[in-house]
């Protein structure tokens, strides 16, 4: 596949991301927070694009929607956490999709990534800013968050995988 349509796709991913952080707004009471469908696109993005391309469109796309939504001070944690789930996802997915008979388990097994680095990352980093009581408090939310990513991400993913040209994205990885 030619590079300029490998860019172009991720930046899409990136634009994705963004919208679908950004369109359903759930908020989490007492946190300030709120859930999300992002994280699905965070997770297709790791399986669809290679792994530094995968990093950039998952952690730019989340971290705009933080930017544009007034998020400032989770700007570079969101780029860094996001990235990472996508970076991780797209190793596991590679590795697990070529043993594993259903490649639709491979991205539930994506989507437990990322469970635990959206639930642990943010926690991490919240127990910096706001006390550990307090990033305690916002893991049942990020748990449900990226639990609904493992979701939806698992039931776009055949329809993604039916595209032509994700289809030569995902085997040129």
């Amino acid at each position: 596949m030619r590079q300029t349509k490998k860019m172009v796709i991720a930046a899409l991913f990136a634009a994705l991301a963004c919208v679908a952080t950004m369109a359903i707004r759930i908020p989490t009471p007492g946190t300030g927070g709120y859930i999300h469908p992002g994280d699905a696109v965070v997770i297709l993005c790791g399986i669809f694009l290679n792994p530094g391309a995968a990093f950039l469109a998952a952690g730019m796309g989340s971290a705009m929607a933080d930017l544009l939504g007034g998020y400032f001070l989770y700007v570079p944690i969101t780029f860094v956490i996001k990235g990472l789930v996508a970076f991780l996802a797209g190793h596991a997915f590679r590795r697990l999709s070529g043993h594993l008979k259903n490649r639709t388990a491979a991205v539930a097994v994506c989507g437990l990534i990322d469970v635990a680095l959206v639930a642990g990352g943010y926690c991490f980093c919240e127990s910096f800013i706001y006390g550990t009581a307090a990033a305690l408090a916002s893991v049942p939310a990020n748990l449900i968050q990226g639990a609904s990513g493992l979701v939806i991400s698992t039931a776009l993913f055949p329809l993604l995988a039916a595209v032509p040209d994700m289809k030569r994205m995902m085997a040129a990885r």
